[in-house]
């Protein structure tokens, strides 16, 4: 397949916004806010990473307690259909006069409506039928925005952001690599966001309970406007460069 000059252009804007430090921000302070929010007002758990599901799986079952062994799996299956989910956007053909930046827009709008009707779902009904969403949530975000520039990163835990921020570092200090500076500093940055994100859980949900989540729908609207305006950015600039 040929790539003209223009879907080149198209790809670069499109790795500009989904990979920029930004982006990483705002989606690692909803990350932050997702797990704090469940963990503080729906059931004490963190609803983004599923080693605790599956440690819970294997717990459950071998003491016979298959119930809550299928209650700690629902999670796990939801996260696996979100990735599923991601691939098969990431994989459908859009005619080819649409920028490529639209696979990302959808997994925000996905993101968007799944939270604002979570926002809706009252503390009375089980705690499930929250964190099976953000699980599929979380998921569709992890498979979508994994790279931070040109280094892997997460926006939905901190463990693997970490371990990359030491090495970094270490390669920073010890070696006077600069450009592992660089790294260390955007991995600190994205990693305060997650905190902040978490802060955010912790204050709003003394006010606002349940619906605070709606917190975390401002920040992927502001996430999805990034590509809006670094698209408008690009057409101006690229239709004043056919006017010189």
């Amino acid at each position: 397949m040929n790539i003209t000059k223009e879907d080149n252009s198209k790809i670069q804007l499109n790795n500009n916004t989904s990979e920029s430090l930004r982006l990483g921000v705002l989606l690692a302070i909803v990350g932050g806010f997702l797990d704090a929010y469940t963990f503080i007002c729906r059931g004490g758990v963190f609803a983004n990473a599923q080693t605790g599901n599956i440690v819970l799986v294997g717990v459950e079952a071998t003491k016979g307690n298959f119930v809550q062994a299928s209650m700690a799996l629902l999670p796990i299956l939801a996260f696996i259909f979100g990735i599923i989910v991601t691939e098969q956007i990431k994989d459908f053909s859009f005619p080819s006069s649409t920028s490529v930046t639209y696979s990302e827009r959808i997994i925000l709008l996905i993101e968007i409506i799944v939270l604002f009707i979570i926002g809706f779902i009252p503390n009375t009904v089980p705690h499930a039928f929250v964190t099976i969403p953000i699980s599929f949530v979380s998921s569709v975000q992890i498979a979508s925005f994994g790279k931070l520039i040109d280094s892997p990163y997460s926006t939905t835990m901190c463990t693997g952001n970490l371990r990359s921020a030491s090495q970094a570092a270490y390669k920073a200090f010890v070696k006077k690599d600069s450009n592992a500076a660089i790294k260390t500093g955007r991995y600190v940055i994205v990693i305060l966001s997650f905190i902040a994100g978490a802060c955010f859980a912790g204050i709003l949900t003394s006010q606002f309970e349940i619906k605070s989540i709606w917190f975390a729908v401002i920040v992927l609207i502001l996430s999805l406007g990034l590509f809006n305006i670094d698209e408008y950015i690009f057409r101006h600039n690229h239709k004043n460069e056919n006017t010189l």
